[in-house]
């Protein structure tokens, strides 16, 4: 039930809470935001609350940093106690210019303007990630804090109660869990969050984060969403399911087909892959996102689907043959690193793509990719996620589709900022280097 600003100062008043948090996501995907007392709130309702743009990553340049955050009501939840001095609420805001248009370099904004295009079609989109991450002993070194291995649940350890903290923490701010369990990876850990419209999808894996990190922080853990923190282990991805429904029918199911998938379902696929190579930047956006894309450790490397082949890029779930409302597609290279807003975005452009020509995918693939022959694989046409960093930079910057659903301001921020990152990595001198050459040479 949507609350009114009635309501929610009301409740503000008889909760006792003093300061109101206003989040908003850069480019990047990292959680910013100003805090206000809460005798501030009917003001920042109704003119917004002003603030730099220039200082955020990929934001305003100087000579147009002015930026307003204006809270979205549908977002209201307040902080549970445990992570909190006192009574704390959070919103999750709407930026604007200070002639109150839409910031275009807004994520949010891009998730919104990509929904509207399809609604006068009734078109929903569903979203229900698959957020991994894990526990380290401290900031500074990933050391792992338990050894249990995939959906190990015998022994109830530190690992075990910080996980069960945040899947409670996330329930009372009104943040559905499907199911949360220990993955491959010592110390590794996935919350399956319940599927919802893709905006409050994205704006729940912001808050996800946000919580995963707060509650490890106050048992003096290190919540690590990076792709890749241990050599020689699973790394971690956000494998994200996706359905289209218009109205309460599913668009992607078909009670015929031998994978009970539309025509409709097939096409959307067929869109994914065939923009998935530009996609792959916004996805996978940091160099050490491809460290996670290499064969041999369950991430998906060839462009390929299955239904029981969990080598493939995207994964037909098999949980409730012929249910209608739970069939959907796995899309499962997407990491925790990836901004939701813009990620979202892009999977939706390039799905309804292929809905708008009509693309088949190609068949599917149900044996161990990794397995295959170079020459079978060619056989078959199954062709590759890029590489690197680098290459998933050459690819985006020739796709119209992925420019067009960012829009030129986030398009242009996100590829320099890309580029830089890559810049940045290749002149600088790792611990793999030092360890290799530095006693030979």
């Amino acid at each position: 039930m949507s609350l009114s600003r009635d309501d929610i100062l009301r409740i503000i008043k008889e909760e006792k809470i003093r300061y109101i948090h206003l989040w908003f996501a850069d480019i990047n995907g990292r959680l910013r935001g100003l805090t206000i007392p809460e005798g501030e709130l009917p003001d920042a309702f109704d003119r917004g609350i002003g603030f730099d743009g220039s200082s955020v990553e990929g934001f305003a340049r100087i000579e147009e940093s002015d930026l307003l955050a204006m809270p979205d009501l549908s977002t209201f939840a307040i902080l549970p106690n445990r992570i909190s001095e006192g009574r704390v609420a959070r919103f999750i805001c709407d930026l604007k210019t200070p002639e109150r248009a839409p910031y275009q370099g807004d994520p949010r904004h891009v998730l919104k303007r990509t929904l509207e295009k399809y609604a006068a079609q009734g078109y929903t989109f569903y979203f229900g990630p698959e957020v991994e991450y894990f526990y380290f002993a401290n900031e500074k070194t990933p050391t792992p804090v338990d050894l249990a291995g995939y959906f190990d649940d015998s022994v109830v350890d530190l690992g075990t109660k910080v996980r069960q903290q945040t899947a409670e923490a996330l329930m009372e701010m009104g943040i559905p869990i499907e199911v949360i369990h220990h993955e491959v990876a010592p110390s590794q850990h996935e919350i399956d969050l319940v599927y919802a419209d893709a905006l409050t999808m994205a704006d729940r894996c912001l808050t996800c984060r946000f919580l995963v990190r707060a509650v490890a922080s106050q048992l003096n853990l290190h919540a690590c969403f990076m792709p890749k923190p241990i050599s020689g282990q699973n790394g971690t991805g956000m494998h994200t399911h996706q359905s289209v429904f218009q109205g309460n029918r599913n668009l992607f199911f078909d009670a015929v087909d031998s994978y009970h998938l539309s025509q409709f379902a097939r096409s959307y696929m067929a869109g994914i892959f065939k923009h998935i190579c530009a996609m792959t930047a916004v996805l996978n956006q940091t160099v050490n996102s491809y460290k996670r894309l290499v064969v041999g450790y369950e991430a998906p490397v060839y462009i390929t689907w299955g239904q029981k082949n969990r080598s493939a890029l995207i994964r037909v779930p098999r949980y409730r043959l012929g249910d209608e409302k739970a069939t959907r597609i796995e899309l499962r290279s997407p990491d925790p690193t990836c901004n939701p807003y813009l990620a979202f975005s892009v999977m939706i452009a390039a799905g309804m793509d292929g809905v708008r020509q009509n693309l088949v995918p190609p068949p599917p693939t149900e044996e161990n990719i990794y397995e295959m022959r170079p020459e079978v694989r060619n056989s078959h046409g199954i062709e590759m996620l890029p590489s690197s960093l680098h290459e998933a930079i050459g690819e985006i910057e020739k796709s119209e589709l992925v420019a067009e659903t960012l829009g030129e301001h986030v398009f242009q921020r996100f590829v320099a900022n890309k580029k830089a990152e890559w810049k940045s990595f290749c002149t600088a001198v790792t611990d793999y280097e030092i360890r290799e050459y530095y006693p030979i040479y």
